[in-house]
């Protein structure tokens, strides 16, 4: 027999350290670890990371291989591996209900269990008895599952297995918006059972998401069947979400050492080299011990101040951890192994003598690594005052496998026995390496031959949809549904894949189905859903903000290929011509550069080799997947009217089932038409004449159903069933109406009870003169009888309520009436499809939303992520019944979240985003710009294209200055709104055509002369005197109105008035108070303490007057950075700003100022003109304020003579 070598005998003694530690501790029956010898319980991140040294020993084995004991030894060390691997599956397949439930619901419920029985794989706490959901603990099981897949190892066996590891990667999926209870277990670090969002589970899960993506479960041994498809757009999500956050690790802790495991070994789930750095330097300056580091600030498990009878601490006592946080050793061995991933020798050599010096020995040789360690506690407060001073203990598990593990794992590799490579073989470990330029390849496709002729007119060769046969174009909404087939499994119970939209990454590949190739169009080009795809250069926008996320997402082999349909609504209005956005977006795309994109534009057919094919064999005949399993299953999308390509059926005679289950969701593409015209000539007086508002239409209705209506304001600060146009005011004071007796006015039919007669109403249709009034009686006809009520028109039967309006949503959507169609989409109850991600895109950018406009009962506020039927329910509750509010808040949360992925910059210090008070704000500015009546702007708001209405947000966004010009095209004669365009100014003034058009717009002012606003509607600012201060007049009141109403705070804000409260009792704001206690909590740095500050000043309603204390509060923080113990008891913030604006308003009077100028804010007694001072200079607000805050704080300032500079 041949001696051992050296490496050979090293191997050796590994393996006895692993058999003593970790291997004596798995059930030999379900393979399983228990997490020691008093323990029974296992925990599935334990045991995966506890494992890790077993998988990493078997390949060492198996690649030093002496001789033939050797590669048995690594065959058994591998079976250990598998056997644990199955033994979770089993304990989760046992859960298989919770999976499914899960998907719908996301609820902390629902969610697979954290730890199991060892010995029966069963569970052992109730299902709210433990933080059971731990997004990270069922990812990291999948990140494994594939890279030990990949290394060879064959774990999954049956294709039952392969769907539940299917409909695991769908429970995931999700992972960018479920509030979990995080790597520790424990939610928020009150230890009080609160979810939040961690971004060590959002990073695992993209990691996870990642590796697994079209990996053959099966191994070499694998056919199409075994196939994990994964969708990109889901990864990308993970991804954003991810870099907000970082390195910030949740919204109570500002930082977390968990995070090594997402910015290194195993999930390198982080591409920005610089981010990786920065919270790798955070974690070392404020975690890094002695012994290891803490796994987050003021944590205090095991520490001498923990009570450890209770499970929850109370807020207050955070504080008593500080600095005696337990240090962890597991944590150095992440730094190790990831110094051997980047090549590090130092250090890896640093690292591995640190460990040297905390490891405990016993007398055989065997070393052991502690849980962590701990202060003594007769030492706790010598530790509080000089931090890293006192020589700790070792407490809590010995060994702690999971360290243990990787101890061993960080030998192996630092010794060379191991390649990083080996255990990792998907490569994750180049997620920061360079990455090529990606060029998108665009087809143009014609929806007609018609259009493909338009074209040619215009020097422009295109193909249209028939042409490009046998390739197959299809609407993004039916990926959507044939996704609803992957993971299916009657045995199982499980349903497949929660229909999702599928975004543009998804979009941007080619599908082979059953042996035809399929490109979809984007979901943003889909009409049938929300009016935004009606608006021309809205899509235009869309399709740049689309390419320039391709051009910085995509990842995948081969090219991103976007297909962009010319369809008929691209026309201009009567249909003789392709609109001028779309046809200059053509030119563009053409020269190469589109939006910072770079673009090639070409033929489908050209494209097939440089694209990206996904294979979705699951549809596959040979699969079981029946396509119409059963016709209620809501095969098609709510409310598919209309929509699809019917070119793309015409090339086939024979239609096989797939071809018939994409007709089938299309289904009825050609839309019957039932509406009369509108009637220019009718004789009879119109119905509805422009003066009637809503409140008389619902007093009639009301009065018809017997009810009594009060006659209260109809403007929007009061909740009243205010529905539409007429009356809608989002500037001005409320003002009251009469209730008159309008039923001599209004022609509404009776019938012979004298109630309203619904089928004279029908006939009424026919005589409107406007769309608006055909509007107006199918609402009245909507809330009387429902939607589905038979009108008969025509003596047609089928004809419902619903029908009619959709037919007038798409005669709206022609004209291009905007107000119109908002109008309808509100009765239609029409939601944007990707509603709840948008908001949870916003919310997962640690953004709050409030919808409504305040104050609070009204002003509903979002703080997780909500069901789309709920998040509409809450929208519509919030703007008081008034449904062009509701439709219009749907629309801004679409716009805010395309801003968040596309320019987060511009949502710097902004917590919370109330969309009520941007919209208030629009009208605010539309009536400024405008000089007109607060109904008046409301109304052009309403009538704004969604182009215009993004870009109006844009400007209050990023604070720039703007025009507004009336265009002077011709109106259609059914629109009573002026059309309106906004124009972004700049310093120099602006472009030729714009300066033009600020011109015509002075000069169409000129002619107008006064506005003819009713009596009560001065604006809120007073706008009287005018013409006395020049020009700048109002630039610093809309400036603090602007900030006030997006929550915007100067930078490092919080963490001053963190500072400052330590120094003082509280802060008293508008008679609420921010105790100094909060600091007790939280941390300077804290997304949860700038949570808490924001709540306080949201009590503000005025945002100019929020502003303002804003600013009071800031020069108070400076004050803290004085050698001051104590400022006194609570600060009242309101004071300082009115004694602030007496002295200011003394100085006036003293310049001898009269008259206009001295006027006062009803609301808060603050001078107008005080509101619209600048900031800094003699007279600035700044220098009031310093000097009000040093006389209310006399007595606490140092008392030498230079206290006023």
């Amino acid at each position: 027999m041949r001696s051992r070598s050296n490496s050979g005998v090293r191997l050796d003694g590994y393996a006895r350290l692993v058999q003593r530690t970790i291997l004596c501790h798995q059930n030999p029956v379900t393979g399983l670890l228990s997490a020691g010898t008093d323990h029974k319980d296992a925990w599935v991140r334990d045991n995966i990371y506890s494992i890790l040294a077993v998988w990493g020993l078997g390949m060492a084995y198996r690649k030093n291989a002496d001789r033939d004991e050797d590669k048995a030894k690594a065959y058994e060390l591998e079976q250990n591996v598998v056997k644990l691997m199955r033994g979770l599956l089993q304990c989760m397949m046992r859960q298989v209900d919770k999976v499914e439930k899960f998907k719908r619901t996301q609820s902390t419920k629902d969610c697979l269990h954290a730890k199991y029985n060892s010995a029966t794989c069963a569970t052992v706490v109730g299902d709210d008895q433990w933080g059971h959901l731990q997004v990270d603990a069922t990812s990291l099981y999948l990140l494994f599952l594939a890279q030990m897949t990949a290394s060879g190892l064959r774990i999954i066996f049956t294709l039952d297995e392969v769907t539940f590891i299917q409909n695991l990667v769908f429970y995931i999926e999700a992972a960018y918006k479920v509030a979990d209870y995080g790597i520790w277990e424990r939610g928020d670090k009150t230890n009080q059972g609160i979810p939040e969002l961690n971004a060590s589970s959002v990073g695992m899960a993209k990691a996870a998401l990642e590796a697994i993506d079209e990996l053959d479960l099966f191994g070499a041994h694998g056919g199409h069947k075994s196939v994990i498809h994964v969708l990109p757009d889901e990864v990308e999500h993970c991804q954003s979400i991810l870099y907000s956050m970082l390195p910030r690790a949740s919204t109570s802790k500002e930082i977390d050492a968990g995070l090594l495991s997402i910015i290194s070994y195993p999930a390198f789930a982080v591409e920005d080299l610089n981010l990786v750095n920065v919270t790798k330097s955070e974690i070392i300056s404020k975690l890094q011990g002695r012994y290891g580091c803490c796994r987050f600030l003021r944590d205090g498990y095991k520490t001498p101040r923990e009570d450890p009878s209770r499970l929850h601490y109370d807020p207050a006592e955070l504080k008593l951890f500080e600095n005696i946080e337990c240090e962890w050793p597991v944590f150095w061995t992440y730094f190790l192994i990831d110094g051997v991933f980047n090549e590090d020798k130092i250090q890896v050599q640093e690292y591995r003598e640190a460990l040297e010096g905390i490891l405990i020995r016993e007398k055989n040789g065997i070393v052991l690594m502690p849980e962590l360690y701990a202060v003594p506690p007769e030492k706790v407060d010598e530790e509080y005052e000089n931090p890293h001073s006192v020589d700790r203990v070792p407490m809590g598990k010995l060994p702690h496998l999971w360290g243990q593990s990787l101890y061993v794992l960080s030998c192996l590799l630092a010794e060379g026995f191991l390649a990083a490579g080996e255990i990792d073989p998907l490569n994750r470990r180049f997620s920061t390496g360079f990455k090529p330029d990606v060029v998108v390849q665009v087809t143009v496709l014609a929806e007609s031959n018609q259009i493909k002729n338009l074209l040619q007119d215009h020097g422009i060769n295109v193909q249209s949809i028939a042409d490009i046969s046998p390739l197959r174009v299809q609407p993004a909404r039916i990926l959507s549904n044939l996704y609803t087939m992957l993971g299916r499994n009657k045995n199982m119970k499980l349903s497949g894949r929660p229909h999702r939209h599928i975004g543009v990454l998804g979009t941007s590949k080619l599908y082979v189905i059953r042996n035809q190739i399929f490109a979809f169009t984007p979901q943003f080009t889909d009409q049938h859903h929300f009016y935004l795809a009606l608006d021309n250069q809205m899509i235009v926008e869309m399709l740049k903000t689309e390419l320039a996320y391709l051009t910085s997402c995509w990842r995948m082999t081969g090219r991103p290929t976007l297909t962009f349909p010319i369809t008929h609504t691209m026309l201009v209005d009567d249909g003789t011509d392709i609109h001028p956005a779309v046809l200059a977006t053509i030119r563009k795309l053409e020269d190469g550069y589109f939006g910072g994109a770079r673009v090639k534009i070409g033929k489908l057919s050209e494209f097939l080799t440089t694209s990206f094919h996904t294979y979705l064999s699951f549809l596959d005949l040979d699969c079981d997947v029946k396509l119409f399993d059963d016709p209620n299953e809501g095969r098609s999308s709510p409310d598919s009217e209309y929509g699809g390509y019917p070119a793309d059926f015409f090339e086939r005679e024979s239609q096989d089932e797939l071809d018939q289950y994409i007709n089938d969701v299309l289904q009825s593409t050609a839309l019957k038409s039932y509406l009369p015209p509108t009637s220019k000539t009718a004789n009879q007086p119109p119905v509805f004449s422009a003066s009637h508002s809503t409140k008389e239409i619902l007093s009639i209705m009301a009065k018809t159903k017997g009810l009594e209506v009060p006659a209260v304001s109809m403007s929007l600060p009061t909740k009243v069933l205010n529905t539409h146009r007429k009356s809608l005011n989002l500037v001005d004071n409320p003002h009251f109406f009469e209730t008159k007796d309008c039923e001599s006015v209004l022609h509404l039919p009776k019938d012979a009870h004298g109630d309203l007669d619904c089928r004279k109403l029908v006939e009424q249709l026919k005589e409107c003169p406007t769309l608006h009034d055909q509007a107006d009686i199918l609402y009245i006809l909507h809330i009387l009888k429902g939607a589905d009520w038979d009108t008969e028109l025509d003596g047609q039967y089928g004809v419902t309520v619903h029908c009619l309006l959709n037919e007038l949503y798409r005669k709206a959507g022609l004209n291009q009436e905007w107000g119109l169609i908002r109008y309808i989409s509100g009765i239609l109850k029409k939601r944007v499809e990707v509603l709840a991600e948008a908001c949870t895109d916003l919310l997962s950018h640690h953004k709050q939303l409030t919808v409504g406009l305040p104050p609070e009962p009204r002003e509903k506020i979002i703080v997780t992520p909500l069901p789309p039927e709920e998040l509409i329910d809450l929208i519509y509750e919030a703007s008081g019944q008034d449904i062009s509010i509701a439709v219009l808040t749907q629309e801004i949360i679409m716009y805010l979240a395309m801003y968040v992925r596309s320019q987060p910059s511009l949502f710097v210090e902004m917590l919370r985003l109330r969309i009520g008070l941007i919209i208030q704000v629009m009208a605010t500015e539309l009536a400024r710009s405008l000089k007109c009546s607060g109904e008046e702007a409301s109304e052009s708001l309403m009538n704004l294209s969604p182009f215009d209405m993004k870009n109006l947000l844009h400007h209050i966004l990023s604070g720039k200055e703007f025009g507004v010009e009336r265009s002077l095209r011709p109106v259609d004669s059914s629109s009573s709104s002026p059309a309106i365009s906004i124009r972004e100014v700049g310093h120099s003034g602006a472009t030729k055509t714009e300066r033009s058009g600020i011109t015509k717009l002075k000069s169409e002012m000129k002619q107008r002369g006064s506005t003819p606003s009713s009596p009560t509607s001065t604006s809120p600012t007073g706008s009287n005197g005018d013409t006395s201060w020049g020009g700048r007049k109002g630039q610093w009141l809309r400036r603090r109105r602007l900030d006030g109403a997006i929550n915007r705070v100067p930078v490092g804000f919080y963490e001053k008035v963190w500072k400052i409260l330590q120094k003082c009792h509280g802060l008293s704001i508008d008679g609420y108070v921010l105790p100094s206690s909060t600091t007790r909590e939280m941390t300077p740095c804290e997304i949860k303490f700038a949570v808490h500050v924001e709540s306080v000043l949201n009590h503000v309603p005025q945002p100019e007057y929020r502003q303002l204390l804003v600013e009071a509060i800031l020069v108070l923080t400076f004050l803290s950075d004085i050698e001051v113990n104590s400022i006194g008891g609570i600060i009242h913030v309101d004071r300082i700003v009115h004694v602030a604006n007496d002295l200011f308003l003394q100085e006036l009077k003293s310049f001898g100022a009269t008259g206009s100028i001295l006027e006062k804010d009803v609301a808060t007694g603050i001078c107008h003109f005080f509101y619209d001072s600048a900031p800094s200079g003699a007279y600035g607000t700044m220098t009031y304020l310093t000097k009000a805050i040093i006389i209310y704080l006399h007595d606490f300032l140092p008392s030498t003579g230079c206290a006023m500079q």
